[in-house]
């Protein structure tokens, strides 16, 4: 199950995820390019969203105006939809209205793998990034094992090169593959003070213990925060606003 969380919400861009993308709400248009993988729901707290879902024949569950993370509002879906402990639930943000199918389903695939490994609390994946795009703190950067298990997340860019000039930084996309039970252990764990200080949620599952496995994987896409970033994106995919 692909659940995307949707809150109407959004100091940068109100209503970002019902904007315009090419004849269709940025959400519908997010869902669309994933259904081919698995069945869809959109977790949203916006009653305007739930029916614009079903009027595209999407399923959206109502969920809480209170919660404080994406993680957080999916799990509420996945309890009202009844899914199984190990059913596989991909996290798609709503504001990934260009996202590769290729990309979700590498990660769909991790989790699948990773599915009776316990030790494996989250799935995700990463691109390649040179060294002046990983001078945005927007984007968080990580390092790995040679097993592509993750060793830390941050805005900062890591690892720093002390010596030389460093060229090949990896950079997160914040998608993510549980299962039922490895969302419901995630999100009853304390939250974790550097994810606080970072303002980074996966850092609790690495606080606590837990692995999160990675993906290397090639994309174009961005998820889209400000009005900018909706004109840039369509400018890249020729389309209008």
């Amino acid at each position: 199950m692909i659940i995307i969380p949707a809150r109407i919400g959004s100091s940068r861009f109100p209503n970002k995820v019902l904007a315009d993308v090419g004849g269709l709400p940025m959400v519908i248009r997010t869902a669309k390019a994933v259904q081919n993988i698995d069945q869809v729901a959109i977790a949203t707290d916006s009653e305007e969203v739930v029916k614009i879902a079903e009027s595209y024949g999407i399923t959206a569950i109502m969920t809480s105006l209170e919660h404080n993370s994406g993680t957080d509002r999916i799990f509420e879906a996945a309890q009202k939809l009844n899914l199984d402990d190990n059913e596989v639930i991909i996290n798609v943000q709503g504001d990934e209205p260009f996202i590769e199918e290729e990309v979700v389903k590498a990660i769909y695939d991790l989790t699948v793998k990773n599915k009776e490994n316990e030790q494996v609390m989250m799935n995700s994946c990463y691109k390649m990034m040179s060294n002046p795009e990983a001078d945005d703190p927007n984007i968080v950067k990580l390092i790995t094992t040679d097993a592509d298990i993750a060793l830390y997340f941050s805005r900062a860019k890591i690892p720093y090169p002390r010596d030389h000039h460093f060229n090949d930084y990896k950079g997160h996309l914040g998608i993510y593959g549980f299962t039922k039970k490895s969302l419901e252990t995630f999100c009853n764990l304390s939250p974790a003070p550097l994810e606080d200080i970072e303002k980074l949620e996966q850092l609790r599952a690495l606080y606590h213990g837990f692995n999160i496995a990675m993906v290397k994987v090639e994309t174009k896409s961005f998820g889209i925060d400000t009005i900018e970033d909706l004109e840039n994106s369509l400018k890249i995919h020729n389309l209008k606003y």
